[in-house]
């Protein structure tokens, strides 16, 4: 984590690691070294228009981020001022019920933040089974391990209601680490440690299933 955050601190792309050739650190670019092809990859923007979400004013969504994450154990660390610093970095949207904003399986470049509303958390075993990891509740983070590790999505996640939600993408981290690196290295570094904490609980649903 230390090296990973220390490379977030790079205040533009031309940084001496870049100039020496080294691995590309944006996340817009992560999928390339994984050997994915661009057209593998589902955006937002594709998603939005298949789900028929629609746009939300950015003052509403600021207002509902700011106030789910002043009561998150680990969000809580983004003081107000970081958090509207934030804002501007995130698409908020409106979807209605029974749509998949993020399919199990895919390759997408974005994380979702649910606002309002429920999102059901589910993933089909290997075997066929069908397992409902979770149903979300406001302020829960969703998709944020293929923005950090470019890799396939592990579940999907569907709206159970009319939601609202707050959508960060990989260009727009991009935009971030050049723009405000330490507000870039702290998102990452909260977002790690909540999805270490997420994947212990689903590693013992998952093993519970299966005796």
């Amino acid at each position: 984590m230390k090296g990973i955050l220390g490379l977030l601190k790079a205040k533009t792309r031309g940084s001496k690691a870049a100039e020496e050739g080294g691995d590309s650190v944006f996340f817009s670019t992560a999928f390339a070294g994984q050997g994915v092809d661009d057209a593998m990859l589902v955006p937002w923007e594709a998603r939005a228009v298949e789900v028929g979400a629609k746009r939300m004013a950015p003052s509403r969504g600021g207002k509902l981020l700011q106030a789910l994450w002043a009561k998150d154990k680990y969000m809580a660390h983004l003081d107000k001022d970081a958090v509207e610093r934030m804002e501007r970095f995130f698409e908020f949207a409106a979807v209605a019920p029974n749509r998949d904003v993020i399919r199990q399986d895919e390759y997408g470049n974005f994380m979702v933040v649910l606002l309002t509303g429920t999102i059901a958390v589910d993933r089909v075993q290997p075997w066929g089974e069908h397992l409902r990891l979770a149903e979300t509740r406001p302020g829960d983070i969703l998709g944020e391990m293929s923005l950090l590790d470019s890799g396939i999505r592990f579940s999907a996640c569907t709206t159970l209601t009319d939601c609202e939600i707050a959508v960060l993408s990989a260009e727009a981290m991009d935009d971030m680490m050049t723009k405000d690196p330490q507000l870039a290295a702290s998102l990452v570094a909260l977002l790690a440690r909540k999805l270490s904490l997420r994947l212990r609980v689903v590693s013992a649903r998952l093993s519970d299933s299966q005796k």
